[in-house]
């Protein structure tokens, strides 16, 4: 069996394009956070929709992972309707 080496994303060893896969996984990261806050806080869908802004649908796409319905923006807006603070850090590349 060969080994492969971990590109940290695990979207990239999926094998989407690197931009892709980028946007990938930063949705992914804001999913986790309001999946976390929605757990945390014991809410129900339809509370949560009403704190996040968005109708309980939305809050069942979210809990079902369907990262393909959600943009960044879309979800940088959900978590500040959470009072929730997103910071973003960009950083070079090893082959930059």
């Amino acid at each position: 069996m060969k080994k492969r080496v971990s590109t940290s994303n695990v979207f990239r060893d999926l094998g989407f394009g690197a931009e892709e896969a980028v946007n990938l996984k930063v949705r992914a990261m804001l999913m986790v956070e309001l999946e976390k806050y929605i757990q945390e806080k014991h809410l129900t869908q339809k509370r949560a929709a009403e704190r996040l802004g968005v109708t309980q649908p939305r809050i069942s796409d979210l809990t079902r992972g369907k990262i393909e319905l959600f943009s960044v923006d879309t979800l940088i807006t959900m978590l500040t309707h959470a009072g929730l603070k997103v910071d973003v850090r960009v950083r070079r590349s090893v082959a930059a």
